[in-house]
């Protein structure tokens, strides 16, 4: 099996729901994340990308 041969999954945000393949509107989808379960997380890893790049923004703030 190659690597495109591997599931992807998605976080329908409509739902709440995790969907394997593209079977929703991109509007409604987070993804792709490799694993059922990182696409559960899609919410949790969402906001933490978010408080690292705030972070990292505020760091570059600062150097100005």
């Amino acid at each position: 099996m190659s690597v495109q041969d591997e599931p992807e999954f998605y976080y329908n945000l409509s739902t709440g729901r995790v969907e394997e393949g593209k079977q929703s509107s991109g509007l409604d989808r987070m993804g792709p994340y490799a694993t059922r379960g990182e696409a559960e997380q899609a919410l949790q890893i969402a906001q933490e990308r978010n408080e690292a790049a705030d972070e990292a923004e505020r760091a570059w703030d600062a150097d100005d």
